[in-house]
């Protein structure tokens, strides 16, 4: 059994729907296909409940209406025999009715939930559709029967393997399956979903649930870059990375697979793919538990970096200073990139500036606190570069040229990372880029 998931992009146009079929057809092993919303839907519905949220209902009836054409153009588009444009026009009408009913009674979260599902819902559908007309054997396999969370927003793994064991049990004899990325049902038994990029943690939760022999996360890009390619050139595709690296990278800025994607895969070592749908027989990025070599592989950058500065000359030394700090912070469930310390300050940066009021007012009672917006993180990773001789020294002699705020160094052995201002952050990049790059 192995996993397939493709992205927004890889499904946003008709003839790329052909393409997925034509991928997910060109072996005959047994197979789950995760699908994310057509490319654009999801900020559709995002705006539409922000318009709802805001007591707009025109506007959002304007951008129901607007998305609603969309799907009418491009079914006509998808598929060719008269009963199957009029079973994807009928699935079209369901959907976008509940989106009409929506506008008429009262707005609160759990209905937004509901009205992000929506994207993939009818893009599954869609596509299921679509085999159905070809005479392709698969079966629909609807997300919200298996996929579940807790009260802390936290995968239900073991139920989730259980739930999935007992439906595939039905059809023994089957071997493509067709589900949604991305939502899922809550402790409270409502449609939920698994936030933002959270199709490639779904196909990675049941490429673990499942034990599959891979991941395969398909995307418009072909493999993790050494560099951000949008910035750089002369960037390449990585062949192989390990776990650790994936989950820096992934966490740092590289834009092709979401952070959450990696841990459950790496938990149960299930060997996770980046691959091309264009050029479906590029070699992409194998990710797996294997260490390669000692040595920079990649570079990524994390932008919207908020640096906070702590200072105490009175309290810092004291016993139980930094877990009070820290507190604030898990108080208010907010995560903390990078921390450096001195005698007489503590400095560190967030990426979550949503309680920032409340932490910065509860950090003031412990000391003066000063607060910088606009910031990038620079992360540098391979495999043990800390113990490789010089990596920082040329890191820093090739960043010569712009004011570095802070450097983390021997928290990870993967990973050196540098605080930046965000206007230095593209030169940045591309001096690293050949700084490192040619680094023995």
């Amino acid at each position: 059994m192995k996993i397939m998931k493709f992205g927004g992009t890889s499904v946003g146009k008709p003839e790329r729907m052909h393409q997925v079929k034509d991928l997910i057809l060109r072996d005959r092993e047994k197979k789950i296909v995760v699908l994310s919303a057509l490319s654009g839907t999801t900020n559709a519905l995002v705006s539409i409940g922000d318009a709802l949220a805001d007591g707009k209902k025109d506007e959002a009836k304007e951008k129901i209406d607007a998305l609603h054409e969309h799907y009418q153009k491009f079914h006509l588009e998808l598929l060719s025999s008269k009963a199957s444009r009029s079973k994807a026009a009928n699935i079209i009408k369901e959907h976008f009715e509940f989106l009409n009913i929506i506008l008429k009674i009262s707005f609160n979260e759990a209905i937004n939930k509901d009205i992000l599902a929506q994207g993939e819902l009818l893009s599954t559908k869609l596509f299921y559709t679509l085999l159905q007309e070809l005479d392709i054997q698969a079966v629909f396999l609807p997300a919200l029967e298996f996929m579940s969370i807790d009260e802390n927003n936290e995968p239900e793994l073991r139920k989730i393997k259980e739930r999935l064991e007992a439906i595939l049990a039905r059809y023994p004899e089957d071997t493509i399956f067709i589900t949604q990325g991305y939502i899922c049902k809550n402790h409270r038994n409502e449609v939920d979903n698994l936030k933002r990029g959270g199709s490639d943690y779904t196909a990675s939760l049941i490429g673990a649930a499942l034990s599959a022999s891979v991941v395969e996360i398909w995307t418009d890009i072909d493999g993790m870059h050494n560099n951000d390619p949008r910035i750089v050139d002369q960037t390449r595709p990585i062949a192989h990375l390990s776990f650790d690296e994936a989950a820096e990278l992934a966490y740092f800025g590289a834009k092709i697979l979401h952070p959450a994607s990696i841990w459950p895969a790496q938990m149960h070592n299930v060997p996770v793919k980046l691959l091309n749908t264009m050029e479906p027989d590029a070699p992409g990025t194998t990710i797996t538990g294997q260490q390669e070599a000692v040595g920079v592989k990649a570079i990524a950058a994390k932008d919207g970096i908020t640096a906070i500065k702590i200072k105490s000359s009175r309290m810092l030394l004291a016993y139980g200073f930094l877990r009070r700090v820290f507190e604030i912070f898990e108080k208010y469930r907010t995560s903390i990139d990078m921390i450096t310390t001195s005698e007489v300050a503590i400095s560190l940066t967030i990426d979550d500036t949503s309680h920032l009021k409340e932490v910065t007012a509860e950090l003031q009672r412990l000391g003066k606190v000063e607060v910088d917006h606009n910031l990038s993180i620079i992360c540098i990773v391979g495999n043990g570069i800390v113990e490789q001789k010089g990596v920082l020294k040329k890191t820093m002699e090739t960043l010569e040229d712009f004011p570095v705020r802070m450097v983390s160094y021997g928290g990870s052995r993967h990973n050196v990372s540098v605080l930046v201002d965000a206007k230095h952050k593209n030169n940045a990049l591309k001096s690293l880029n050949s700084g490192l790059f040619h680094f023995g």
